[in-house]
């Protein structure tokens, strides 16, 4: 928080409210619209002191982004809120169904409390499948993205085809638009799945570890090489994505990093890997203590810090890649670069505020009942239901959203009541995650100062930023979001 400073010049530039933050070189100021100035630590200290007047350089700049009290552009600032929160009266639009618990993949850090291939009664009958879907529609959201998962969501796959021409069906009949997502670990695909999956415009995601030996290190499978299976398809969907087709759209196969205490030394191999597979994007992911992870933390997890120096080293030298002609984006980097740059929200339901659960996003279970996200629904399979939400066959929409667990979580990610989050400078690209609190802290709120998930996102936007002071780094930063 800025301190109040005594003005001797009445002509100098006096700062409204705003926050700050050390970074590399110097400081990070921020406030509510979103706006951010870097400042070196002289600087810094004049605008403190009240040094700044309109002949300084630095005028303009601290003005056009609502640093200066006596030339606050209201109106522009205000559309940047709005913009920057235009989802808070959307309602949900993410829609994930769990069609089954069952996988035949063994991860070390599985946290999507799935059952073995064999078990019984874990699918989601069409029944419940087709209802989630209607239900789905009643949200008012204009943008529905439906995202099947599992388990394995393969291993249900009728169901699974009778969920796709159901919400065909009623984005045509609604007119809202729809997007509809797989995410898979491709050991199950087959010319004819990926036909269908095609031809219905279904986006493919995958998991990929890094090279083979640390893929299937953490990725068990019994029944061969996962690594094998993941690379064979992810070339099939882009050779497929790279001729498209006349009748439909081809989306560019993704695939997700799960970061492990095994990847920590391996950050050169992973980015070389996702690479010379031409994937143009990485997520780098850190592992959570939800669910079977939270287990075997002491085997698979690492200290705040050490996530940090690992994601500072793969976003270096995914910048490096990019200078060399290499087209690849770290995705945590380009959609907080979406708020930082754009001022626009690219859809991460975990750094929103309030966070996405129920208000955002909705995960269905295979048997019908309702969470207020997935994470929330890996609680309830260790047998608390504190984020149950409701049932698809029971419930409206409207009793959703006005069930004790999502008013919950709204009030306890709302970062105006979180202490430690009102007064940081990463707040206005922020977001608190009450599943992530329960289960590491015991509290819906948490305590921000001992919290891992609050030390390690202040990491990466310190990375972030620190990049963005350079001006080389900058000009791949700024290229990996669109001008709005």
């Amino acid at each position: 928080m800025a301190p109040k400073s005594p003005v001797k010049n009445k002509k100098s530039a006096r700062t409204p409210l705003a926050r700050w933050e050390r970074v590399a070189g110097g400081r990070l100021l921020t406030n509510d619209a979103g706006c951010h100035a870097l400042l070196g630590e002289k600087d810094f200290a004049r605008v403190m002191a009240g040094g700044i007047t309109k002949k300084d350089p630095l005028f303009k700049r601290l003005a056009a982004a609502g640093f200066v009290r006596e030339s606050m552009d209201f109106e522009g600032l205000a559309a940047k809120w709005r913009t920057l929160n235009a989802h808070l009266d959307q309602g949900p639009g993410l829609h994930i169904l769990v069609l089954t618990l069952r996988c035949n993949h063994k991860c070390l850090y599985c946290q999507s409390s799935a059952a073995g291939e064999g078990a019984k009664k874990t699918d989601m009958d069409r029944r419940t499948a087709l209802a989630s879907v209607d239900f789905a529609f009643t949200s008012p959201n204009p943008l529905i993205t439906i995202e099947f998962q599992g388990g394995e969501p393969l291993l249900n796959w009728d169901v699974l085809k009778a969920a796709v021409k159901r919400a065909r069906e009623k984005a045509a009949a609604t007119g809202k638009e729809l997007k509809l997502a797989l995410v898979s670990n491709f050991t199950l695909m087959t010319e004819e799945k990926a036909r269908f999956l095609l031809e219905n415009e279904v986006s493919i995601c995958t998991s990929l570890d890094g090279p083979a030996d640390l893929h299937n290190k953490n990725r068990i499978f019994a029944g061969g090489n996962s690594h094998a299976a993941t690379v064979r398809w992810i070339k099939y969907f882009q050779e497929k994505h790279a001729r498209q087709s006349q009748q439909y759209r081809v989306f560019k196969p993704g695939a997700l990093l799960t970061v492990s205490r095994q990847s920590l030394p391996r950050w050169k191999e992973i980015i070389e890997e996702y690479a010379a597979l031409g994937l143009e994007d990485i997520f780098v992911r850190p592992l959570a203590p939800i669910g079977y992870a939270r287990g075997l933390w002491d085997k698979i997890g690492y200290t705040p810090e050490e996530f940090q120096e690992f994601y500072g080293r793969c976003l270096d030298y995914i910048l490096a890649l990019n200078r060399r002609g290499t087209v690849m984006r770290e995705k945590t980097a380009a959609m907080m670069l979406e708020k930082i740059v754009n001022a626009t929200e690219p859809g991460y339901l975990d750094a929103r505020c309030p966070c996405g659960a129920a208000i955002g996003q909705i995960a269905y279970n295979y048997n019908g009942d309702l969470f207020t996200c997935d994470e929330g629904r890996m609680v309830g399979w260790e047998g608390d239901d504190i984020f149950r939400v409701g049932n698809v066959f029971k419930d409206s929409l409207r009793k959703v959203l006005a069930s004790p667990a999502a008013r919950a979580c709204v009030v306890s990610s709302n970062l105006e009541a979180q202490p430690e989050c009102s007064r940081c400078a990463y707040k206005p690209y922020c977001g608190v995650c009450p599943v992530y609190n329960y289960e590491a802290q015991g509290s819906l709120w948490g305590n921000m100062r001992s919290n891992g998930r609050c030390s390690l996102f202040k990491g990466v936007f310190a990375a972030i930023f620190k990049r963005l002071g350079n001006a080389r780094d900058k000009k791949v930063l700024e290229s990996w979001v669109a001008k709005k």
